[in-house]
């Protein structure tokens, strides 16, 4: 009897094993699948315009003459949580300057699936920053207590842009935040710009100010996934920063950050740590996370790119050799911009492609949502309150009335268009140095595989799946998507 069992038991096991190896196998098939290309090419007319329809034919061993880009759909990373921009002081000021036809365009750009590009990611500031008119607080000063705390200075265009950008993104955003300074009293340098540390004495009044933000958000209808800790704590800017080491950040979330809010019942809501460039992020993640105490209040890291061509190559390395130590950590791009704004390079072709290099090389290196900075400035690349002015993948000219699109609007929309929410990133390799690709598996079973011209000559590749592929012709200077 027992034999029996054992032997149906074994023969239940490999029926099942079977099923489960034949449903993995259903997971994606490039069987009757067709092929769109989307294409966005400088010296064209082209902008995320569908430029082709394909098929799937046989395949064998490519060719060392042939270009190629290699997807796996087996092997499979992390899931994708979203593409966004910031919304800040600066961007929901010029947008109420707009007229409702113009601001009816340029939410449906941004937040609409089908209209735009599909942002799913919200970034706003606690209190003031750079892109803002002026620097500004939530409390009067010297107010320890925080009894003076009022969101009211946001009611009057930051928050109603929110609301609305939610609306048209099908009532949900996933929205963090982060403090660029705390209040010039609770500072070493009794200044919210240039620096400056948070003295030991207030570590849980500024705490405190966290929890009162996000609950005040919340109130007006504006969930908030996470905080980060610090913008750019290792920064000491002409406007609104604060610096904190490794060793400071640790201590304070472990002591303060972590414990006030989950005594505050938002423990749900995400901490992110270090929230600046590539170059130190690792040393950021080895203090932080090999403290059990503190890291077992933080879902992951940001980082930015002002590493990036300015005199040093990206450290995109950095990124994976994070994601390799510690891959049960997230991994988020917070900001990104084009800096030292000139109006005559609003459609500067090498403005998008940096976007591109670095979307495709963070997300190859396990990076799950990815976030711009402003999504709307004026012709003079602000307003900002200390001139540091920048590009965003939209402008809005305030004397005209007219939105300008960039390149950046273009590749960023390369993804953020395709790649849905909680997407899965399989295994994609090219064969030419000239190319760059990335490939997500969205949850309806379709497949988002974004290729990348940088070289200045017509590239035909070959797009190969196990045993099939298909041909296709990406122009100089060029970003496609296929989607299949």
């Amino acid at each position: 009897m027992r034999k029996n069992s054992y032997k149906i038991l074994c023969f239940l096991f490999s029926v099942g094993a079977f099923a489960q190896q034949t449903k993995t196998k259903k997971e994606f098939t490039t069987n009757g699948k067709k092929i769109t290309v989307y294409t966005t090419a400088e010296n064209s007319n082209l902008r995320l315009t569908s430029t082709d329809n394909l098929t799937f034919s046989a395949s064998k061993q490519p060719l060392e003459t042939e270009s190629a880009v290699f997807v796996e759909p087996s092997k499979k990373f992390q899931t994708f949580m979203g593409i966004g921009g910031a919304i800040t002081d600066a961007s929901a000021e010029i947008f109420a300057k707009l007229s409702k036809e113009k601001q009816t365009e340029f939410l449906n750009a941004y937040y609409d699936k089908q209209k735009g590009i599909g942002y799913s990611l919200l970034r706003t500031t606690i209190q003031s920053s750079d892109f803002s008119s002026g620097s500004y607080s939530y409390i009067e000063e010297g107010d320890k207590d925080l009894k003076t705390f009022s969101i009211d200075h946001d009611r009057q265009y930051r928050i109603p842009l929110i609301k609305q950008a939610i609306k048209t993104a099908g009532g949900k955003l996933t929205t963090y935040v982060a403090p660029w300074s705390p209040n010039a009293f609770m500072k070493s340098n009794k200044s919210v710009l240039k620096g400056g540390t948070l003295l030991p004495e207030y570590y849980q009044t500024w705490a405190n100010f966290y929890a009162k933000f996000i609950k005040a958000y919340e109130k007006e209808g504006i969930p908030i996934w996470g905080t980060s800790t610090q913008n750019e704590p290792m920064a000491i800017q002409t406007w609104e920063s604060c610096v904190y080491t490794a060793e400071n950040e640790r201590d304070f979330i472990k002591n303060f950050l972590g414990p006030t809010l989950k005594k505050e019942k938002l423990g749900d809501v995400k901490i992110i740590v270090w929230d600046h460039n590539r170059d130190l992020m690792n040393y950021r993640a080895n203090v932080i996370y090999s403290d059990p105490e503190a890291s077992k209040y933080v879902w992951g890291m940001g980082f930015h790119w002002y590493e990036t061509w300015s005199g040093g190559a990206s450290m995109f390395d950095n990124v994976g050799k994070v994601h390799e130590a510690y891959p049960n950590k997230g991994l988020m791009f917070t900001e990104g911009c084009i800096e030292k704004f000139d109006a005559a390079k609003y459609q500067f072709w090498g403005n998008g492609e940096r976007y591109g290099i670095s979307m495709i090389n963070d997300f190859n290196n396990g990076t799950a949502g990815w976030t711009d900075w402003n999504i709307l400035l004026d012709q003079n690349g602000g307003p900002n309150h200390v001139g540091n002015f920048c590009f965003a993948p939209i402008h809005a000219d305030t004397t005209t009335g007219e939105l300008i699109y960039t390149p950046s609007y273009y590749y960023i929309g390369h993804f953020s268009k395709f790649i849905r929410l909680n997407a899965v990133r399989v295994s994609t390799a090219v064969s030419r140095s000239a190319l760059l690709s990335t490939s997500f598996l969205n949850t309806d079973g379709t497949m988002a595989t974004v290729v990348m011209n940088q070289s200045d000559k017509e590239i035909t590749y070959n797009l190969i799946i196990a045993a099939e592929k298909t041909v296709v012709k990406i122009p100089a200077h060029a970003i496609q998507t296929l989607v299949y």
